[in-house]
């Protein structure tokens, strides 16, 4: 999934242009997701976790007795993460032949723009979660989504984030987003289509899945079980 979003990276902080991807997310923290997913995976229970890049929310998962099995297509970037298992593979076509408590996948990676990759992630979901367990997954808030202006766009770990463009098409925004550090700036251009509670719901359907509730008052975070 990380390929297809375009990086680029300037600044001795920002390595190669091919690692400057991993230096970022490197560099960010954990926002409440631990907290989010702690609120309803049991304590010590089994975590799949799809696109963990370097482990920002893997290490507080591991810190919290986890058992976290960690999956991203980027060797570079599973080199960074410490105590737990680490597949390198791409998330649509992953089958470790195993169940786990939990499957996560964050990132918003639900709202990329083609329903033939959403439905192979959905499937990755499905095909991993033990009768009874929990699939949390992340998209971006729907409702802000129409109102994605360029400007600022918070700062975490000392990163400051910018929208420096944004494009809407119908259900489409394109988006470029700069962030910036003190010793180097990251640009990186993607594209998220909107996904209200109805469309989420019918794909999870689609996919043997069903939608429990909203784990938080923004309504980014999902729960969802076997159906």
């Amino acid at each position: 999934m990380g390929s297809r979003i375009r990086f680029t990276g300037t600044g001795p902080g920002a390595r190669t242009q091919d690692g400057c991807a991993v230096e970022l997310y490197r560099r960010l923290e954990a926002d409440n997701e631990p907290e989010i997913i702690a609120a309803v995976v049991p304590a010590g229970g089994s975590i799949l976790e799809l696109g963990s890049g370097p482990g920002r929310v893997t290490h507080p998962l591991i810190a919290r007795g986890y058992a976290v099995t960690a999956v991203d297509n980027s060797a570079e970037m599973l080199a960074h993460i410490k105590g737990a298992e680490t597949v390198q593979a791409d998330i649509e076509g992953l089958d470790l032949g195993r169940s786990f408590d939990a499957v996560l996948l964050a990132s918003t990676l639900i709202n990329f723009p083609d329903a033939a990759t959403r439905a192979a992630l959905l499937a990755t979901c499905r095909r991993h979660i033990r009768p009874g367990g929990a699939v949390l997954i992340e998209r971006r808030n729907p409702d802000t989504f129409a109102a994605l202006r360029p400007g600022p766009a918070g700062e975490e770990a000392g990163i400051r984030h910018v929208i420096e463009s944004v494009r809407h098409d119908g259900r489409l925004a394109h988006i470029v987003l700069r962030s910036e550090a003190a010793d180097a700036t990251w640009t990186q251009s993607y594209t998220h289509e909107l996904m209200d509670d109805s469309q989420m719901a019918s794909e999870l359907t689609s996919a043997g899945l069903r939608l429990v509730r909203w784990l938080d008052p923004p309504r980014r975070w999902a729960l969802a079980e076997p159906a």
